[in-house]
């Protein structure tokens, strides 16, 4: 006897309940501290608003950029002139530009991108650069090796055509891997969409509550970020951030013995991208890194 369509959805829906509602939001031991955005001085922020700095993202970055003008708006010594665009001859007087670099789902696009914007003229300009990855960009499909080496061998002749430029390396975001929280997203895309889009998300289902195969590709490309540029380079660690409660615990998941970070979903609403809260956190700490570059801290 076939069992009616909405029972078999309840049915999954129990099982994934059962199966993974205790899987999520193991915590290691140590414990993770961020400076705070009240240490950095006055005059920080005066430097850093002399500063020429180009962001290249998509939407997480779009979610950071409107993080940084939340925090302005609660810190008025804070004057950074933040323009959308890549245009090199603009950048005739200091100024934050960012703007969408490469196409999703394609890492060479992006990399190929950024320094297209570096060659273009930005790079005799501009005093810091960097750009992002999406977690859209990594899946069980990514040849994470073959991207990082990409991207090193990029970075490396950016480095020594333009070395008045400080450039910051990111790790990769993150998506969340709390079952519950993602099943909370996944009930409310699949009951409010109309019937054509409920066979998607039908579809969706394993994928979205099952997401951590991605994050742990992510976490592979994050690994060889860190290794690379360690105390060597700077490094915007993202991915740790959006994986660090306020209280310095740490949002991880294991797998075959292993354990991988993975996005907070206090952070976020979607899964993926950073919501009010998440995006100031992260605005927060890649505000005191810029801070920090300004005034030759680092």
């Amino acid at each position: 006897m076939l069992m009616p369509r909405h029972t078999k959805l309840l049915f999954l829906l129990g099982i994934a309940i059962l199966l993974f509602a205790c899987n999520g939001g193991k915590m290691p031991q140590q414990t993770v501290i961020f400076p705070s955005i009240k240490d950095v001085p006055d005059s920080a922020w005066e430097q850093l608003s002399n500063k020429t700095i180009y962001f290249g993202h998509h939407s997480v970055g779009a979610n950071i950029i409107d993080g940084i003008k939340d925090l302005m708006a609660e810190h008025p010594k804070m004057k950074l002139n933040i323009v959308e665009t890549d245009n090199s001859s603009e950048f005739e007087r200091p100024f934050f530009a960012h703007s969408r670099v490469g196409k999703n789902r394609d890492t060479k696009s992006k990399i190929d991108g950024f320094v297209s914007v570096m060659d273009k003229g930005l790079g005799t300009k501009a005093d810091i650069a960097f750009f992002k990855f999406c977690y859209v960009d990594f899946t069980t499909q990514t040849n994470v090796n073959k991207v990082f080496a990409e991207y090193k061998t990029s970075m490396s002749i950016l480095n020594n055509k333009y070395p008045d430029v400080q450039f910051v390396h990111f790790t990769a975001p993150l998506e969340s891997t709390s079952i519950s929280h993602n099943l909370k997203i996944w009930l409310k895309n699949f009951l409010g969409a109309s019937w054509k889009w409920k066979k998607w998300w039908l579809k969706k289902f394993w994928g979205f509550i099952l997401n951590q195969k991605d994050n742990i590709t992510r976490n592979d490309f994050n690994e060889l970020i860190r290794e690379e540029y360690e105390g060597k380079e700077l490094i915007f660690d993202l991915a740790k951030i959006e994986s660090t409660y306020p209280d310095g615990r740490v949002e991880v998941f294991t797998e075959n013995k292993k354990t991988y970070f993975s996005l907070l979903p206090l952070y976020t609403d979607d899964g993926g991208h950073l919501n009010e809260r998440g995006r100031k956190i992260v605005a927060e700490q890649l505000l005191i890194l810029l801070a920090n570059i300004a005034n030759n801290q680092l």
